[in-house]
């Protein structure tokens, strides 16, 4: 369970995240969403201990994240970037072993379970067949999956996802949260696609300026008077006739009969 209370965040001397307060239940899957700069990337930083907090407070299972040692929260929650600067030139099979790093010894022993981890992982992922190739040689998508799978091997309960379909396809993009959402572990995401919000969460989060602007059910957030306030633009809200889950249409720009908006 990830209880926030009050959290402030302050980077390079300005305010970015305002008195954000957010419970996720265990085994809760919920998408952080909002136009770009809205704070979602540092909402996970705080919550996976990349940032600290100004103000207010960031708890995992009951503990600060800032009392929690490296290992310890590493064994609690586990971090899927944007993006990574590997350093050296990794092999993908070595990139995902790194998730076993909690669970091994200062001499990188004494984990049984990390070799069948690893495969799992990379299998879960389609990443085994690349597994051998270096990191540096994949597309960004194939990184991307790389990366989740890293996190997989991580087997902490609490999974926090910065743009997790950013860099892929189509095909790859809903592979991925129907992994993501059959885990059955509480999830955290930031998420631009707000139809793949509505279609893979439980709850979703509205942040605009640093600030929380509404929390709740996907259709009760996805309203068009308050998308249009946050984004900016004409949209229309509906329902998607093969999922039944909400739909978000921009409409600014588009015809609409033989009106213009």
């Amino acid at each position: 369970m990830i209880e926030i209370d009050g959290l402030c965040v302050d980077r390079g001397g300005v305010r970015v995240l305002e008195d954000v307060s957010l419970s996720v239940a265990d085994g809760e899957f919920v998408a952080l969403v909002g136009p770009n700069g809205a704070g979602k990337s540092t909402l996970l930083g705080a919550v996976g201990g990349h940032l600290s907090p100004a103000a207010g407070s960031v708890a995992v299972d009951g503990d600060e994240v800032g009392s929690l040692s490296a290992r310890a929260l590493a064994r609690r929650v586990a971090t899927v970037p944007q993006e990574t600067n590997f350093g050296f030139d990794f092999s993908v099979r070595d990139v995902v072993a790194m998730g076993r790093h909690p669970y091994r010894s200062r001499f990188g022993g004494d984990d049984p379970d990390g070799a069948a981890a690893v495969e799992r992982a990379l299998d879960r992922t389609q990443t085994a067949q690349f597994a051998d190739r270096s990191v540096a040689s994949l597309s960004g998508g194939e990184k991307q999956r790389v990366l989740l799978a890293r996190a997989l091997t991580q087997a902490a309960p609490t999974l926090l996802l910065d743009e997790p379909t950013a860099s892929l396809d189509i095909n790859h993009q809903v592979r991925t949260l129907d992994l993501v959402a059959g885990l059955e572990e509480t999830v955290v995401a930031a998420i631009h696609d707000l139809d793949l919000a509505a279609r893979y969460c439980d709850r979703v989060v509205l942040l605009a300026d640093g600030e929380r602007q509404a929390v709740g059910t996907p259709r009760e957030v996805f309203t068009a008077d308050r998308l249009e306030r946050v984004f900016g633009v004409d949209v229309t809200v509906g329902e998607n006739p093969a999922t039944g889950t909400v739909t978000v249409t921009p409409t600014a720009g588009v015809s609409l009969g033989d009106e213009s908006v």
